[in-house]
């Protein structure tokens, strides 16, 4: 699929306030063409909670911005913050297929309370991660009030599913805040 479509699909799941864009635009990026510190952030197969939390040399909580159900997919928009801050690092939207995990990793993801990735890691829930694209963003209002960065300023992101026990259940946009 184009990656691009997908964003968009993701995105819909949430819409901004007042129709105030997320973005004010989006660029698929090749994945060597990524750069640097992007590039060691994003391009791998790994969490992003694992990424994020050697990156800033600490832990990161998870806060809920948003969740929902669509059919028997839970759907949530979030944000990872520097643990004991109120520094966001990192925006996301979640749509994930719980008929591929046990109840007890469900309950736990339907908590709100633990990053996505430490839950699958701390279960020991066979996975794999697929990378479906690196993409480039100009930050609307959205992007701008989440990672407190500046209208028009430029961060990267990228869409990944993840597969559990052989099964692709997760469908990923993770937005780095800007890094230096």
């Amino acid at each position: 699929m184009n990656p691009l479509i997908e964003l968009d699909q993701l995105c819909a799941l949430f819409p901004e306030p007042e129709g105030e864009p997320l973005y004010l635009s989006a660029e698929h990026v090749p994945r060597e063409a990524t750069p640097e510190p992007y590039h060691r952030m994003l391009v791998h197969e790994h969490h992003m909670t694992v990424n994020m939390e050697r990156y800033h040399d600490c832990s990161v909580d998870v806060v809920v911005v948003d969740s929902k159900y669509v059919g028997d997919l839970y759907c949530r928009k979030i944000l990872l913050k520097k643990h004991g801050t109120e520094q966001n690092v990192q925006f996301g939207i979640v749509r994930f297929n719980f008929g591929f995990v046990n109840d007890t990793v469900r309950e736990q993801i339907e908590s709100e309370e633990i990053p996505l990735g430490r839950v699958l890691i701390q279960h020991n829930v066979l996975r794999h991660i697929d990378l479906g694209a690196i993409v480039k963003f100009k930050a609307g209002a959205g992007l701008s009030r989440y990672l407190q960065m500046d209208v028009g300023q430029e961060t990267f992101g990228r869409m990944a599913t993840i597969f559990c026990n052989g099964s692709p259940a997760v469908d990923l946009l993770e937005i780095s805040a800007p890094l230096t």
